[in-house]
């Protein structure tokens, strides 16, 4: 068992996750990102950006992937997110790709919904210096979903949100 799952297992009830938990996401979507230019170095000024994300169900329900159209200023391209389920454990286990370096699979995040937010962690680097990483989702009350992610240096002490993207149903 990894360190990131036993780190969220003891904050977590284990029951209240289902392979239901991103049918919320299932569909197209116009994206508003917000991504602190300097991350873990106090920084205040973000980059506003739009994208588009298409998610859709895999593996017979039991997962899902999206793809991925970022127009970061200078640099936009294309990415996908795989997400799976696993009954057993109640676990998420979520990947990124991005396009700018297809060789390169993001570490998995961990994680499971309670209470209707989805919280989800793994240890990574970050300038070569280790770093736990948390994404959170949540449907905010108007019904649209909402992501974030943060970044620790003190592993999980404290948390720099750094990316936070709101989503709006397209057509």
């Amino acid at each position: 068992m990894s360190d990131e799952r036993i780190i969220f297992l003891e904050k977590g009830d284990n029951s209240m996750s289902s392979a239901s938990d991103f049918d919320f996401f299932i569909g197209k979507w116009s994206v508003s990102h917000r991504r602190l230019k300097e991350r873990l170095a106090n920084g205040t000024e973000w980059d506003e950006f739009s994208g588009t994300t298409e998610t859709r169900k895999i593996l017979g329900g039991t997962g899902n992937c999206d793809e991925n159209y970022l127009q970061l200023p200078g640099d936009a391209y294309h990415a996908i997110t795989l997400r799976t389920f696993d009954p057993a454990t109640a676990q998420w286990a979520i990947w990124w790709l991005d396009g700018r370096h297809p060789g390169n699979l993001d570490v998995p995040m961990r994680g499971q919904f309670v209470d209707g937010v989805g919280t989800f962690l793994t240890k990574d680097t970050f300038q070569g210096k280790p770093i736990m990483v948390r994404f959170l989702w949540q449907v905010k009350p108007d019904g649209t979903p909402r992501w974030e992610q943060a970044f620790s240096s003190d592993d999980g002490l404290n948390w720099e949100t750094n990316w936070t993207m709101n989503f709006t149903k397209s057509a």
